[in-house]
């Protein structure tokens, strides 16, 4: 039987993040380039890139930087230039969305098609792997059949997202933010107009929705389907958060790893991509940081409610109703573990979300710093747990490569051998004189504990095997000594074993599976569009960000329907009332946009006027 290398991916905003996600248990990160990241807020320098390479690859872990913008012309030459630093510097892959790329000349970096360049179509990512990419990145809409489907028809490995935040577009299908503020999604500079309020009327301006956060999506969590995605085809789990502080990481990456490790126990054939053992000193709980309440979006089908229509902001875990209201102090309708210095939130009025800090608890009395706005019946969530924060921001987590230790005797002297759960294999010998001990009591146990001070090491022995053909005394400098040496010759042997992957890509004619491509294509620089044409390609509009005048144009591409959202979807219920005054329109504070709904496809588009 096959075995199967499952790969826990986790962001990286910077350096000391991406080393805290390696410790919790990530088997690879994937960080921002010094420019040309799909986050421009968070690049990160070469320096900083290279020296949590150098961490990663003590486990085998890898890191993956992404460059996965859109490029016009004048800044070809400076990527080509930062891409091949980034090959020098030792990085595993390049996450990438520009097609122009792939005209040039590359070192031989393994590409990984970022998820912005929208794969979820099987001719598309077949077309992919034909033209040498590594990896994909599936588009975050996908169910499990469609992902089967999918495998079935390629080899090419498969990355899925299993949690955090939600684009409701598809990925590099967003255009919403360049049309209205000239800041580009495919750029990295998105405005997130998603997160907004907008309302919903017919052609006759009737009101269908009132002004809600109507695309807001609440954040992913597929943690309890990570055994159907390893069916399906997945071999990379990937969370979302390059914008996301150290707590966050911690926090969700510790999460997973449990998660992962339970499925890796239970089967044989399946094994982690990296080396090493996480152990935690806290316990993971995804509701306790940063979410919007949570969704498995379209893996098992259309989820009814992938919205939080109330608010773009996170409310973090609930924990009671509050059944009384005194003066100063309220109570909740079961037991909490809230303490002074906690922060709670609550919805009033129209769905505003209000937050207040915890003062003091006296039995089951709460007493907020603010009373206003609290009342009966509040639903109360804890947006920040003070306790489980402190014991993120100690040593929370611990990750050590078992080996084991065995020292003999020969005629000349000692020698300590160690082998690291990988079979990395290194042998250190000392030339000593060789001395009967005066006081042979419990002399191997002092020597096994002597070798098995590792210490601040990346390794860990359960016992070290002590095999002396006498009780000859060895002194304590010399066991330091040899244990300090073989470790060193060890991690130099892991760094010589370790698999690179060197991928170069051959340029060929693959045909496209469209002779036409529009601007949802992002093309933005001749390099791309010389790709596009070599492969078949007839007739290329450039890309959105290129374009002078955006009037009818599409803006954005969504699963989530807001027909389905508000009941009035007749493919889904035949029993929905009908709509008299269509088309509908989407209105925020000074715009308006037209709804197209294609229900064949069963998407959504938002466009120009």
């Amino acid at each position: 039987m096959q075995t199967k290398t499952l790969e826990l991916l986790t962001p990286a905003k910077n350096q000391e993040i991406g080393i805290a996600a390696i410790s919790h248990g990530a088997d690879a990160v994937y960080i921002g380039a010094p420019k040309f990241g799909a986050r421009a807020a968070v690049g990160n320098s070469l320096q900083e890139i290279e020296k949590l390479v150098q961490f990663a690859h003590q486990y085998w872990a890898k890191v993956y930087v992404t460059f996965n913008t859109i490029l016009y012309d004048n800044e070809l030459d400076e990527a080509s230039q930062l891409i091949n630093q980034i090959y020098q510097i030792g990085a595993d892959a390049l996450i990438i969305q520009d097609m122009g790329l792939l005209e040039m000349n590359l070192p031989p970096i393994p590409l990984f098609a970022s998820t912005q360049t929208n794969n979820q179509d099987i001719e598309k990512i077949k077309f992919l792997e034909k033209i040498g990419f590594q990896r994909v990145i599936l588009a975050r809409e996908l169910s499990l059949n469609q992902i089967q489907q999918i495998k079935l028809a390629t080899n090419i490995d498969l990355e899925f997202f299993v949690h955090g935040a939600l684009c409701i577009s598809y990925s590099g299908q967003c255009y919403f933010s360049f049309a209205q503020c000239k800041r580009s999604a495919n750029r990295g500079e998105c405005a997130q107009m998603c997160r907004m309020k907008y309302s919903v009327v017919d052609s006759k301006n009737k009101l269908i929705s009132p002004e809600k956060y109507l695309l807001s999506a609440k954040d992913l969590n597929l943690s309890d389907n990570l055994e159907n995605l390893i069916n399906a085809g997945i071999s990379s789990f990937k969370i979302e958060g390059r914008l996301k502080d150290i707590e966050y990481v911690k926090n969700i990456v510790g999460h997973y790893r449990q998660k992962l490790d339970l499925i890796i126990n239970n089967h044989k054939n399946i094994k982690p991509a990296s080396s090493g053992k996480t152990k935690l000193f806290f316990q993971p709980d995804p509701e306790i940081t940063f979410n919007r309440g949570y969704t498995e979006y379209f893996i098992n089908g259309r989820d009814k409610k992938v919205i939080s229509p109330k608010s773009p902001k996170s409310t973090g875990k609930f924990i009671g109703t509050i059944i009384e209201v005194k003066k100063d102090y309220f109570i909740l309708d079961k037991a909490s573990n809230l303490v002074n210095g906690d922060g709670i939130c609550f919805f009033i009025n129209n769905n505003e979300l209000i937050g207040v800090n915890i003062n003091n608890i006296n039995n089951n009395h709460v007493y907020p710093n603010s009373m206003s706005g609290i009342t009966c019946g509040l639903k109360i969530y804890r947006n920040y747990d003070r306790i489980f924060f402190n014991q993120l921001n100690k040593l929370s987590a611990e990750r050590k490569i078992n080996i084991s230790m065995v020292l003999s005797d020969y005629e000349q002297g000692f020698t300590l051998s160690l082998i690291d759960e990988d079979n990395n294999e290194i042998a250190y010998s000392v030339e000593l004189n060789k001395i009967i001990s005066t006081d042979p009591t419990n002399l191997h146990l002092k020597i096994s504990n002597q070798l098995n001070k590792l210490g601040n090491t990346i390794f860990s022995c359960n016992k070290p095997d002590i095999f002396l053909s006498n009780d000859f005394f060895i002194p304590t400098s010399t066991l330091n000594e040899m244990r300090r040496q073989a470790i060193y010759l060890l991690e130099l042997e892991r760094i010589r074993n370790r698999k690179l992957s060197l991928i170069e890509i051959i340029p060929n004619n693959y045909p496209y599976p469209n002779k036409k491509v529009d601007f949802s294509e992002n093309i933005a620089n001749s390099k791309a569009e010389q790709f596009y044409k070599r492969h078949g390609v007839e007739s290329i509009e450039p890309a959105f960000e290129k374009q002078s005048s955006f009037k009818g144009k599409t803006i954005m591409t969504t699963k989530h329907c807001l027909k389905y959202e508000f009941g009035l979807c007749k493919k889904h219920n035949q029993n929905a009332p009908k709509i008299n005054d269509e088309p509908l329109f989407l209105k925020d504070y000074k715009n308006k946009y037209l709804l197209e709904f294609d229900c064949e496809a069963c998407e959504m588009k938002i466009n120009i006027i």
